[in-house]
């Protein structure tokens, strides 16, 4: 246990020794929350809500008019269920007045104990420091694409327009170096209100801009009931494949099971942690979904079954061309909170262990106020500082080494959507509810996690062949992300 929340806890223990009021402190010696449903709801919809919402209309042409929102939903409903049983498992062994639990892990740890905490450890930091490397590379595509809108404008669409798109992987990094020295979840409501802003933002440009190419004059282009078809666009099997990688694309744009906990332990105490999470939660896939629908089919029916993997970093648009420079800082900026969002986890689950394992070491646990300008008091960890600085230098590093990382994030979003989201929130479920074996409920939870597994399975097996394909024949400035 790290000093200073052994002295939290002092601190409370003999406030309420002396009986007075213990305002400051939560029931668990730690600093008081003060999360609620509005900022609970802005963090799920920063985490889920990503640029991979304009390139839904790629996955709906591989998929077709029926079974492209079918998926969607289905996948909006899973997530919404799974996510309620989650945010019940916060406290144990009741989700009222249990003891807290501070991660996923620990959530885990207490409901399913053994080496099923090591997996749940492995699939969740693995996915963390997945979607980091391809924040980074995805925030640096959306700025290269101002400049080329800018060349293209300019020097026509035809233009080569070829941009190196490392400077803008070093400048998001910078950023996010800075942004990483914010201690934990509870300082970042006002990053996470920005950035669910700026989703919203460019996923209605993005939205807007595909309503306009539909309603426009002579507009035609060429969709079906099942997608891109067989003999005419596609091969027999690269049919299979995209479908495969699709669904692969789809479950991973929903997934947020990772960073769920760290959230609902932002959340103040009363009204009860798991009643608002189940609210905000409703809130978040409820606003994701329709946006998802919106981008995806009317994406669809402006670009056929060409649509390109992302209309505005991919030049779907041209025109306008500072809408689509506007909409694509939009993207970079919204990336930047997100990045925080999911690195956070990962940043507390190292400190709090590092802290645990040496608690005597100064350079881990010592805090130096320092007095910034405009901000007040920060108070410097000089382990934070090193710690959270060489994690970004390394993720930016890699992200330039393989600019094609991005093409992993379908392959981690189908290997973590069914243990993260799905098998532990309904294995613990069952635990914490003492379920009887080949009950009713059982049956069916058990037949809902076998199907999510199959799905995963078949999802992951078409991101392989994907990205086998797309590091084959990897070219700079690729459409297709």
């Amino acid at each position: 246990m790290a000093p200073e929340f052994q002295k939290n806890a002092m601190y409370v223990s003999n406030e309420l020794e002396n009986g007075d009021v213990q305002k400051n402190f939560d029931d668990d010696g730690r600093e008081k929350r003060t999360g609620t449903l509005l900022t609970a709801s802005a963090h799920i919809i920063t985490a889920v809500i990503g640029s991979g919402v304009l390139s839904l209309a790629w996955a709906i042409a591989q998929l077709g008019w029926v079974a492209g929102p079918a998926v969607l939903f289905a996948f909006s409903f899973i997530t919404y269920f799974t996510s309620t049983l989650l945010a019940d498992c916060y406290r144990s062994p009741g989700p009222i007045s249990g003891k807290r639990n501070y991660t996923y892990m620990d959530v885990v740890r207490s409901h399913l104990g053994g080496v099923k905490v090591t997996l749940c450890g492995i699939a969740q930091y693995a996915n963390l420091v997945g979607v980091t490397i391809g924040y980074t590379i995805t925030a640096s595509i959306s700025m290269v694409a101002v400049k080329r809108s800018n060349c293209f404008h300019k020097n026509g669409h035809e233009a080569s327009c070829s941009i190196e798109s490392y400077p803008y992987m070093i400048i998001f990094a910078v950023i996010q170096i800075v942004l990483s020295q914010i201690p934990n979840f509870h300082k970042l409501s006002w990053l996470s209100i920005l950035a669910a802003v700026m989703s919203f933002t460019y996923a209605s440009i993005g939205l807007g801009l595909s309503i306009a190419k539909v309603s426009g004059v002579g507009h035609h282009v060429k969709t079906s009931l099942t997608g891109v078809v067989v003999g005419v666009d596609v091969s027999g099997t690269e049919k299979v494949w995209r479908s495969f990688q699709a669904i692969g694309d789809i479950a991973f744009a929903y997934a947020y099971s990772t960073v769920l906990i760290e959230i609902q332990d932002t959340l103040k105490s009363s009204p009860p942690e798991s009643k608002v999470m189940k609210r905000a939660s409703l809130a978040g896939v409820s606003t994701t979904t329709l946006f998802y629908v919106l981008c995806g089919t009317i994406g669809y029916a402006a670009f056929g079954n060409n649509a390109p993997g992302n209309f505005l970093t991919g030049f779907g648009f041209y025109e306008p061309f500072w809408l689509i420079d506007f909409a694509n800082v939009c993207i970079a900026v919204h990336l930047v909170g997100a990045y925080q969002v999911f690195c956070q986890p990962l940043y507390g689950f190292v400190e709090a262990r590092c802290s645990q394992r040496w608690p005597d070491s100064k350079f881990i646990t010592s805090e130096y106020a320092m007095r910034v300008p405009c901000c007040g008091t920060y108070n410097l960890n000089l382990f934070r500082l090193v710690w959270r600085t060489t994690y970004v230098i390394v993720t930016a590093v890699i992200a330039m080494i393989f600019p094609f990382f991005n093409d992993f994030l379908g392959l981690i979003g189908a290997a973590s959507f069914y243990p993260l989201t799905v098998y532990f929130p309904i294995e613990m479920y069952i635990a914490q509810r003492k379920i009887p074996k080949y009950s009713f409920t059982w049956v069916w939870l058990k037949i809902l996690s076998w199907t999510c597994l199959i799905v995963s399975l078949v999802a992951a097996a078409g991101s392989i062949q994907g990205l086998a394909t797309d590091v084959k024949g990897y070219k700079p400035f690729s459409t297709h992300q």
